[in-house]
């Protein structure tokens, strides 16, 4: 594993015991920039109209299409460390 795909991984940890929960704008932030940087562009069918969380999830990763795996795993260390993740 490469440095950035270690920081990554040990990111990921980190924010699963970060000291203040966050809103939950910024979870899907989280949620879009962690499925960016591991499986890249969306994909899969969009949840259905009364799975209100997994539409989310499904948008807030679309809203990432494109960005390459790189820089989405940077933003994603970057926005733990800025939560406080230890790692």
């Amino acid at each position: 594993m490469n440095d950035s795909a270690d920081a990554f991984e040990r990111a990921a940890a980190a924010a699963k015991s970060l000291p203040d929960r966050p809103d939950n704008e910024t979870l899907l932030k989280l949620y879009a920039l962690y499925k960016q940087g591991s499986e890249g562009d969306v994909s899969g069918d969009k949840p259905g109209f009364f799975d209100f969380v997994g539409v989310a999830k499904y948008e807030a990763w679309e809203k990432q299409q494109g960005t390459p795996r790189e820089e989405a795993r940077t933003s994603y260390i970057e926005l733990v460390r800025k939560l406080g993740g230890d790692f």
